[in-house]
């Protein structure tokens, strides 16, 4: 695991000497050796074409958790749209970076929005339609994230922010419309890691996620998602913002058709300030497959056995009504012999695909 950069001692000679000729955007009442924070912006992905978002600014409250309009701090993050589903598999975008703040107690953190936000959707013709993306009003004076850290004098601090668009996107019933409601999770770097890796196979498109008990308690509320989509060439990922902890670490395909289910590392293990890198693939799991059917020809009170090669060496009885079911099967090949006492036994030669159901039905004869 390599160590990230979170946390920096501002003091060499030549940046003290930049530090004092800053424009007037910085400050005078800021120190030379003032904090800096520096502000990127990741995506829980959604199941859409795009979700483009205008991002207006940035604001922090410092020493100040009451819940008014009053205290609040531009970060002068720049006007623009953004494609929210641009940033995941380990990209990010940088809204504030080394932004200079007093020192104090960064109470509050909120994500400014503008009402030029859309929604790119396939409609039945499998062609992309935009819809606006409705913003509540209250939202646009930007969503309240409890920051609560401590800020020192010579330090930067990187934060990140987690936009979670399968939740943020709510479709409206009848009237149509589609409404953005942000929903947001905020971590500081330096009290948290990065998970990175890769699903094999690389080229099956995948959500990588974990679960993160937020308070540590049986309480599931305060639980969120972090996640991310595998690059599609390289199937590399990575999950920001991983509180200190040990995950499992879970990867499915995005297509539900595919013929993978899905692939998981256990005990992952995050270091607050580091990269931790799964070292072995995490491998996509065939769906599995299934043998059932009917047996005829049987006497009273006789009992037939179906067997199958596989390493386990599987074996099931049929029911009083001669149906059997074999299931979670891996796909390949397998010889299933279906046998009773005083019957000939019979072997059927088979090859199982992923989520087949395989139907055998046979009738025995006394030997």
């Amino acid at each position: 695991m390599s160590i990230l950069r979170k946390i920096k001692f501002i003091f060499p000679l030549v940046f003290l000497t930049f530090l004092m000729s800053c424009n007037d955007s910085e400050s005078s009442s800021i120190s030379k050796d003032a904090p800096r924070l520096s502000i990127r912006l990741v995506d829980g992905p959604g199941d859409y074409e795009a979700v483009n978002v205008e991002i207006v600014d940035v604001m922090i409250k410092m020493d100040n958790d009451s819940d008014d309009g009053s205290g609040w701090m531009s970060l002068e993050a720049n006007n623009e749209i953004v494609n929210l589903l641009d940033f995941t598999g380990g990209i990010s975008k940088v809204l504030v970076e080394r932004f200079p703040i007093p020192a104090g107690t960064l109470s509050q953190m909120r994500l400014v929005l503008g009402d030029g936000n859309t929604i790119v959707i396939k409609d039945e013709n499998n062609e992309d339609e935009e819809f606006d993306l409705k913003t509540p009003s209250a939202q646009q004076s930007g969503l309240k994230l409890k920051v609560n850290t401590l800020i020192e004098e010579g330090y930067t601090y990187d934060f990140v922010l987690d936009f979670d668009v399968e939740k943020s996107i709510v479709h409206a019933g009848n009237s149509g419309n589609i409404i953005l409601k942000p929903v947001l999770y905020v971590s500081a770097e330096a009290s948290s890691g990065i998970i990175e890796g890769t699903v094999s196979p690389n080229d099956v498109p995948s959500m990588v996620s974990v679960l993160v008990d937020d308070k540590g308690t049986p309480e599931t509320d305060d639980d969120f998602v972090i996640s991310a989509y595998t690059d599609e060439t390289t199937g590399e990922f990575a999950l920001w913002g991983a509180p200190a902890g040990t995950y499992e670490v879970t990867a499915k395909p995005i297509d539900e058709d595919s013929d993978y289910s899905y692939g998981s590392a256990m005990d992952v293990t995050v270091s607050i300030g580091e990269i931790t890198t799964i070292t072995n693939p995490i491998e996509l799991m065939f769906k599995t497959a299934s043998i059932s059917g009917t047996i005829y020809g049987l006497g009273d009170g006789l009992v037939a056995t179906i067997s199958i090669n596989d390493t386990a060496s599987t074996s099931v009885e049929a029911d009083g009504n001669g149906m059997y079911i074999i299931e979670n099967l891996v796909p390949g090949d397998y010889t299933v012999t279906i046998s009773a006492e005083g019957y000939a036994p019979q072997e059927f030669m088979i090859t199982l695909e992923p989520a087949e159901e395989e139907v055998i039905n046979a009738t025995l004869v006394l030997e």
